[in-house]
């Protein structure tokens, strides 16, 4: 422990510091005021130099003349965060994060200030989760900012926030928020418990810590929910739920989440409760095109051809004459060419990636039925699969229903309808079995909620939607009053 401890000489102090941090670009400044003689230490990328140069440096010239005490320093110097530390390793830690480390000489101990100037880019529009109405604005790498956002969303001491620091090597600020009085204790302490005990080198993004404390890491299906949008943020915390920031992430971690809760979008409560209801209950259709329609396809025309109508079944026999591979083999090469497109898309720049996606598509497709690849109406079925995924508001649920249709599409070809049952089957149980941070994934499907169904499948009007999520088991569960929740229009 002594090792550690401050000496009272700041040239002492000045090598211990340049063993300890290892860091060339660490600067030391050794100011004299009178008969003080003062050490600065600081990562001239990490501080504002506009404060340190204007604001601190004047300060320090006007000390007194005589002998000054750090009490003297910590109750004037215009900085907002001050704190005094009497420890190496303290001064390390904080240093990294953009502070100043100030020693008097003759004194064993040291004040740190904050000056920061982390790096970060301003406040933009969402790039993931974009929307025609509500706010646009998105959430930045910078952790300060993100909480300052949502603070502005949430104008009330309700909201509270737990600071952890993970990672043995990055020492990664974590920041748990939640509303004292909506969110059930053991969700936060099962999210604060679940961080607190990685042992892990480093976490640079949320995409990493949510598959480190979700519920299930063997399971394609996220249980926790990734946003990028203060309102989704802030409307997860009105309803009880916990939020986790990472700081050099501009994704927030929302849970518990239900398995309905990764098809809503924000945007569902700034529209007429009809449009929301009728477009939700579009995503659910999607889901299962996107999951089913291939496998249908190979099925019928493996094992089925007597359930295709007999019109069908002329320009079906037409559009397969020439294509030499059989169903199977068929859907399985255009939803790779598919998934070869979308990820090309997806890695090469904005404009050049829409190109490749658009013409490549058509060049591909139109290639593949002139050779004799495939057929006019499997691309068709291949097509508006892709397009069903692209529904879903949640980027991981959409990846996740991609990467099953390929096992439903192989069971279709082997045993026909009978192998999409047995998927749905146990595609359906293993939902059943799933949970987010202790609760229930499936709800309020299963266990049944009826309730809880005014804003699932369909998005009742808001005066229906008196209460919060059974899922979050909110200490209190009244979003409005019960005269206000009876209340209709016009009484």
């Amino acid at each position: 422990m002594t090792t550690n401890m401050i000496s009272e000489s700041i040239s002492e102090t000045r090598e211990r510091l340049k063993d300890h941090m290892r860091n060339p670009r660490l600067v030391f400044r050794n100011l004299s005021c009178g008969t003080n003689s003062l050490l600065l230490a600081y990562l001239p990328y990490l501080v504002d130099t506009v404060i340190l140069q204007q604001v601190l440096l004047p300060y320090f010239e006007r000390l007194p003349e005589e002998k000054v005490v750090p009490d003297t320093i910590l109750g004037n110097v215009p900085v907002a965060h001050v704190t005094q530390t009497m420890d190496y390793r303290q001064v390390s830690d904080y240093l990294v994060r953009g502070w100043i480390y100030l020693q008097i000489e003759g004194t064993a101990c040291g004040i740190l200030l904050y000056v920061a100037r982390i790096p970060s880019r301003s406040l933009g529009e969402a790039q993931v989760e974009t929307q025609i109405f509500g706010p646009q604005v998105s959430f930045t790498e910078a952790l300060e900012t993100n909480l300052g956002i949502l603070q502005g969303y949430l104008s009330t001491d309700l909201l509270t926030n737990v600071s952890i620091t993970i990672g043995k090597r990055s020492m990664t600020n974590v920041e748990v928020c939640f509303m004292e009085e909506l969110a059930a204790p053991e969700n936060v302490q099962t999210v604060i418990q679940r961080i607190s005990d990685l042992d892990i080198d480093g976490v640079i993004d949320s995409g990493k810590l949510v598959q480190l404390i979700d519920d299930n890491t063997f399971s394609i299906f996220p249980q926790l929910i990734l946003t990028e949008r203060p309102d989704h943020v802030s409307e997860a915390l009105l309803e009880g739920k916990v939020v986790v920031f990472v700081e050099g992430s501009p994704f927030a971690i929302v849970g518990p989440s239900s398995f309905v809760d990764f098809f809503k979008s924000n945007e569902d409560l700034y529209v007429r409760w009809q449009m929301a209801s009728f477009i939700r209950l579009l995503r659910f259709s999607a889901l299962f095109v996107s999951l089913f329609f291939t496998a249908t396809y190979v099925a019928a025309l493996t094992f089925h051809y007597e359930m295709i109508p007999s019109a069908l079944l002329v320009s079906l026999v037409k559009s397969r004459s020439k294509v030499p591979f059989p169903p199977l083999f068929e859907a399985l090469l255009l939803e790779m060419i598919i998934e070869f497109l979308r990820e090309a898309g997806a890695r090469l720049p904005f404009k050049v990636g829409q190109t490749i996606g658009i013409v490549g598509g058509i060049v591909i497709g139109q290639a593949a039925v002139a050779a004799g690849f495939t057929s006019n109406i499997l691309i068709m079925i291949v097509a508006l699969s892709a397009l069903a995924s692209f529904t879903f508001p949640s980027y991981m649920m959409s990846t996740a229903v991609r990467i099953l249709r390929f096992p439903i599409i192989l069971l279709a070809g082997i045993w026909g309808g009978f192998g999409i049952m047995l998927g749905a089957s146990f595609l359906l149980i293993h939902i059943l079995r799933q949970s987010s941070l202790g609760r229930p994934f499936f709800l309020p499907f299963f266990p049944f909620r009826l309730h809880d169904f005014k804003n699932s499948l369909i998005r009742f009007p808001f005066y229906s939607l008196g209460k919060r999520p059974v899922m979050t088991r909110s200490p209190d569960d009244t979003r409005a009053p019960d005269e206000v929740e009876k209340k209709r229009p016009g009484q």
